[in-house]
């Protein structure tokens, strides 16, 4: 068969069949609770009447899936997925038949993986890349001084209170101090149009009409009246960079150390960046090269991964899923290629690792458990034991193997310079 689905027919003899409908009938009658009869002597008759639905799909799900699993062992079937059961003929004194239906994984042959051709530049760090990696650290180092009073102007930040007094149901928001970066495009231009020009120790009345997307969700689409005070002003004084601004981030001796540290840092983030295309593109190459089916419980367990990453990014966004009509089953089918594609190359992936031989070590999953509570910032044998009851230290570790896996095509691939 071209694709993955499988079907296979099992008759079970009577004999066996009544074996099991007595076990059934037995261990329902140990539990069974009825008025007018001790515990566990409620009479069989009474029993296989009050409960023939269980009774009848008990012994159909035990004996279906023995026989099935006894076949899969025999002929080394691969199952994927949970197998069904179809075209049930069950009547009490004649043989059990049954159909199941069931996915293997697929069969490929897998093809030469070596010296793959891929697009890799060697990546370069220039002196502006180096120049606005320091002027960011200079930013996060910066200081914000009070001024002389006097009105306010583009790029001041205005030291500001708010108090709300319409627009807004429930407690009214009071905020003491709210730092307003005047004239920004980040700062909601209610605030740059009427914050301009006030002098400290002003009072103003502000009406600021909030976008739908505004990221608080209590403002978002509101039309909130705010008395803000103006309390001070001040500007931003950046450090000057010299040795000591070296020495202050760091253990760095000079700014000719800081810069080199930057240039490195710089450069792992490059390299990190144009490794990772390459091998998405080393990916692309191998799922093209190789055409077969795709089981359809994998796809759907793919598919449902991306819808919840969908989900994930829209609550990152601030928006709830709930308050916004989504059509489900077009978001599904757009993602379904994708959804093929990723449950290919991960086929892929795990055929090439097993005849490399590439497996994660026990080291390897330590260091990511370790990684993963310095994250969190909770002792190693809780995140761990959380871990171990997830079932995600197996994913962890299937995840190291899959990268270590594109690190091996990566190193074999025969890489060509971009145009």
């Amino acid at each position: 068969m071209e694709d993955c689905k499988r079907s296979l027919e099992f008759t079970i003899p009577v004999d066996e069949v009544q074996a099991e409908i007595n076990k059934v009938v037995g261990e329902i009658q140990k539990k069974a609770r009825m008025p007018g009869f001790r515990p566990g002597k409620v009479p069989l008759s009474f029993i296989r009447k009050s409960y023939d639905s269980e009774i009848r799909e008990q012994v159909i799900e035990t004996l279906g899936t023995r026989y099935f699993r006894r076949a899969a062992e025999k002929d080394n079937l691969k199952v994927v997925g949970n197998p069904h059961l179809h075209d049930v003929h069950f009547v009490e004194g004649e043989p059990l038949k049954l159909t199941v239906h069931f996915e293997v994984a697929p069969e490929f042959e897998l093809k030469d993986y070596r010296g793959l051709e891929v697009v890799y530049d060697e990546p370069a760090v220039t002196e502006e890349d180096i120049a606005k990696r320091i002027e960011t650290l200079r930013e996060q180092r910066a200081e914000y001084v009070n001024i002389d009073p006097r009105p306010v102007e583009d790029g001041d930040y205005a030291v500001v209170s708010l108090r709300s007094l319409a627009g807004l149901a429930g407690e009214p928001i009071q905020q003491d101090e709210v730092m307003l970066h005047i004239g920004a495009e980040d700062t909601v231009a209610a605030f740059n149009e009427n914050v301009r020009g006030m002098t400290p120790g002003d009072e103003k009345e502000i009406t600021v009409a909030y976008p739908q997307d505004y990221g608080n969700e209590r403002l978002a689409g509101k039309t909130v009246t705010f008395l803000v005070s103006l309390k001070a002003i001040r500007r931003k004084e950046l450090p000057e960079v010299n040795d000591d601004f070296a020495k202050d981030l760091g253990d760095f001796q000079d700014l000719a150390e800081l810069r080199e540290a930057v240039r490195k840092a710089i450069y792992a983030e490059k390299e990190s960046a144009a490794q990772r295309k390459a091998k998405d593109a080393l990916v692309d190459k191998l799922v093209s090269m190789h055409d077969f089916p795709v089981p359809e419980a994998y796809l759907e367990r793919q598919m449902e991964i991306q819808v919840e990453s969908y989900l994930r990014v829209m609550a990152a966004q601030g928006v709830d899923p709930r308050s916004v009509r989504l059509d489900w089953d077009k978001i599904r089918e757009t993602q379904k290629d994708k959804a093929i594609h990723d449950v290919k190359a991960a086929l892929l992936l795990d055929r090439i690792a097993d005849r490399e031989a590439i497996m994660a070590t026990t080291d390897e999953v330590d260091r990511e458990v370790h990684r993963i509570a310095r994250q969190r910032r909770e002792p190693v044998a809780a995140v761990r034991l959380n871990l171990e009851k997830e079932g995600a230290i197996s994913r962890i570790a299937n995840n190291i193997r899959t990268e270590k896996t594109l690190n091996f095509l990566f190193e074999q691939a025969r890489k060509v310079a971009g145009e």
